[in-house]
C-alpha cells in the first residue's frame, strides 16, 4: 500500500496511478493509517452511496459509546453544531425533512432564473482578466463567480461578502483526513463567526423578507406546518455556500489545468463551443474536485467476501471510481466528446448534490466566457497543488492573454 499516501505531495499531485493499483487489488482494502476501508471501483461506490446500511452519521441510531467511537473534543463543539445540522451530515428522517423544505426555496426555476446574472458576471470577470493581460484564474474568475452567485441567492449584501471564502476554507479544512488541532481551531473560529453573522441576517429577514433564498427557507413549510429551526437555517446556508462554491472553484482550475496539458482537446473546444456541456462533465470526471466521501457502517455489510462490521468507516474514492476502466473507455485520456459519462462527482442517492444544476450553469458560463473573450488564454507558470487530498485544487493558476 506504499503508493496510497494522502499525506505525500507526490501522491496528492497525481493520485490516479495509486488508484489503479487499488482497483487491481480488489473491491475493498483496509487502510490502517486512517482506520478506513477504501472502496475504489465505480460499481461499488455507486451502490454504496445508495445503501441505507451506511450513513453520513450514526447519531440518529447510536451514541458514540454504543458505536465504539469517541465523542469529539468539547472545544470543537461550534464546528460540529454547525456541521451536524446540515443536510450533508444527516440521515432520514431529519435529512428528508430538511431537504424537502430547502427544495421548496431552492427550485429548478430559481436556479434557471440565475442564468443571465451568472453569464453577465462571468463575462465581466473574464473581461477584467483580459484587460490586464492575464492574472490568476483562481482569484480573478474561479473564486469570485460562484461565491457571488450563491451569496446573491442567499441574499448576503455585497458589502458583507469578503469573509465568506476565508470562512468556507477554514471550515472545509475539517473534511480532510486527520485534521490538525490548528485546522480545528480555525474551523471553530470560522463556525462561530459565520453563525453569528447568519443569525443576525436571519433575524433581519424575518422582520423584512426579500426574494432571496434565506427568506424563502424561513417561509418554507410543509402540510404539517413543519419549518426549519434557526440552527438548521444557519447550517443549511453555510452548507449551500461551502458546497456551492468549493467544488465549482476547484473544478474550474483543475479543468483548465487539464486543458492546458491536453492542447489537442483545448483546440477542439476552441473550434467548437457546442462541446462545452460535455467538456464540463468530462473535466469533472477527469480530475475530480472531491476525491473521497466517507460513510459509517450502521449495519454489517459484506464486500467481495470481506465482512465490514458495524462501527467501521468506509472511504469511497470518487477519483478512483471516475477512472474505472470497467465503466470508462480509456479513462486516463481526456475526451471532451465522451458521450457515456456516468461520473459520480456530484455523489448519488439521497445525498446527491442539490446544487448540481447551478454548478453546471456556473462552469459552463465561465468556460464560455473564457473561450469567447480570451481565445489565446495560455499558461504563464506551472501551478502548485494545494496540499489537501480530499478537496482537490490548486494554489493558483497563472495565465496570460494576448
Amino acid at each position: 500500500m506504499a503508493a496510497f499516501d494522502p499525506w505525500d505531495p507526490a501522491f496528492v499531485d497525481d493520485p490516479y496511478p495509486a488508484y489503479a493499483e487499488l482497483r487491481d487489488r480488489g473491491r475493498v482494502t483496509y487502510y490502517e493509517p486512517t482506520d478506513q476501508w477504501l472502496v475504489p471501483r465505480h460499481a461499488d461506490v455507486s451502490a454504496l452511496l445508495r445503501d441505507r446500511r451506511l450513513g453520513r452519521t450514526y447519531q440518529h441510531r447510536f451514541t458514540h459509546e454504543d458505536f465504539g467511537r469517541t465523542a469529539p473534543p468539547p472545544e470543537h463543539e461550534p464546528f460540529h453544531t454547525l456541521n451536524d445540522h446540515g443536510m450533508l451530515d444527516l440521515e432520514p428522517p431529519d435529512h428528508t425533512r430538511i431537504r424537502r423544505l430547502v427544495s421548496k426555496a431552492f427550485t429548478p426555476r430559481t436556479v434557471e432564473q440565475l442564468k443571465p446574472y451568472v453569464s453577465q458576471l462571468a463575462a465581466e470577470l473574464v473581461g477584467a482578466l483580459v484587460a490586464k493581460g492575464g492574472g490568476d484564474l483562481l482569484t480573478d474568475v474561479a473564486e469570485p463567480l460562484p461565491v457571488a452567485v450563491i451569496a446573491e441567492m442567499l441574499g448576503i449584501p455585497e458589502s458583507d461578502r469578503a469573509p465568506l471564502r476565508p470562512w468556507s476554507a477554514d471550515i472545509c479544512g475539517m473534511y480532510e483526513l486527520s485534521p490538525s488541532e490548528d485546522t480545528a481551531a480555525k474551523a471553530v473560529r470560522a463556525s462561530n463567526e459565520f453563525s453569528s453573522y447568519l443569525r443576525e441576517l436571519i433575524a433581519a429577514r424575518r422582520k423584512d423578507p426579500g426574494d432571496d433564498l434565506i427568506s424563502g427557507m424561513i417561509a418554507a413549510h410543509d402540510e404539517d406546518d413543519d419549518r426549519l429551526t434557526e440552527q438548521e437555517l444557519i447550517s443549511t446556508a453555510v452548507l449551500l455556500l461551502n458546497a456551492g462554491h468549493e467544488a465549482t472553484v476547484n473544478s474550474t482550475v483543475n479543468g483548465w489545468w487539464a486543458l492546458f496539458r491536453n492542447q489537442e482537446q483545448l483546440a477542439a473546444l476552441r473550434a467548437d463551443h457546442s462541446l462545452i456541456p460535455s467538456a464540463v462533465e468530462e473535466l469533472m470526471r477527469y480530475d475530480t474536485p472531491l476525491q473521497l466521501f466517507e460513510r459509517w457502517v450502521l449495519d454489517e455489510i459484506e464486500i467481495d467476501g470481506t465482512t465490514i462490521p458495524r462501527g467501521a468507516e468506509i472511504a469511497m474514492l470518487f477519483g478512483a471510481a471516475n477512472h474505472d476502466p470497467a465503466v470508462f473507455t480509456d479513462p486516463e485520456r481526456l475526451d471532451l466528446t465522451r458521450a457515456d459519462n456516468p461520473h459520480i462527482s456530484f455523489s448519488a442517492g439521497i445525498h446527491y448534490c442539490i446544487g448540481a444544476p447551478l454548478a453546471r450553469i456556473e462552469l459552463a458560463a465561465s468556460m464560455g466566457a473564457l473561450l469567447e473573450r480570451a481565445p489565446t488564454l495560455r499558461l504563464a507558470a506551472e501551478p502548485e497543488r494545494k496540499p489537501n487530498f480530499v478537496i482537490r485544487g490548486l494554489e493558483g493558476l497563472s495565465v496570460e492573454v494576448g
